[in-house]
């Protein structure tokens, strides 16, 4: 649900943190102009990102509730990685939907442990939901702006208000502060 911090809007969102009690809608939305690679390289245009891979899955498990195991999240992302004919080990950072609720943090770190094995805990994690909030069907749109961002200026979005780590979300979920580095693989889940 959404959190009751609403006098405290810059501290209101706290995704993977142990005092975490709900997200903040925020709005906004971005646009995109998708075009074959060697299209966009024949007319010179300024590239940002190659969107890879793709895919999606649902469950009947409950109309809003996730299963705590990701196991529906992880299928998406192995078949994803596939698609873009990456492994575990070329991601340099994992845009994570991390809505800043307990059930879907958990989900997720779940998610990305049972799709990436061991290699989940070396890849730099982050939620930009933590500075903007949730604007809900916009929110993937923003996202993929997000992480093509990352890969223009190789750092990593800090998770903001990330104090006090949830035991059960035991990623390196770049709390505070961005980090510089390397960005040319980016995951999404938002």
């Amino acid at each position: 649900g959404d959190t009751p911090r609403n006098d405290e809007a810059e501290a209101a969102s706290r995704p993977f943190d142990l005092t975490r009690d709900g997200f903040v809608l925020g709005e906004g939305a971005a646009v995109f102009v998708l075009e074959e690679l060697a299209a966009a390289r024949r007319r010179g245009a300024h590239i940002y990102a190659e969107i890879s891979g793709f895919a999606s899955r649902c469950n009947a498990f409950h109309m809003t509730g996730l299963r705590p195991d990701g196991r529906e999240m992880a299928e998406a992302i192995r078949v994803a990685m596939n698609e873009a004919q990456v492994d575990a080990g070329d991601i340099d950072y994992i845009n994570a939907h991390g809505s800043g609720t307990k059930q879907n943090d958990r989900h997720e770190t779940a998610a990305f442990k049972r799709s990436l094995g061991a290699a989940a805990y070396d890849i730099p994690v982050s939620s930009i939901k933590s500075i903007i909030g949730h604007s809900l069907g916009a929110i993937g749109s923003i996202e993929v702006a997000a992480s093509a961002l990352a890969i223009e200026h190789n750092v990593v979005p800090p998770t903001a208000n990330l104090h006090t780590p949830d035991p059960e979300c035991d990623l390196d979920n770049v709390a505070l502060t961005a980090r510089e580095r390397p960005v040319d693989q980016v995951l999404t889940v938002g």
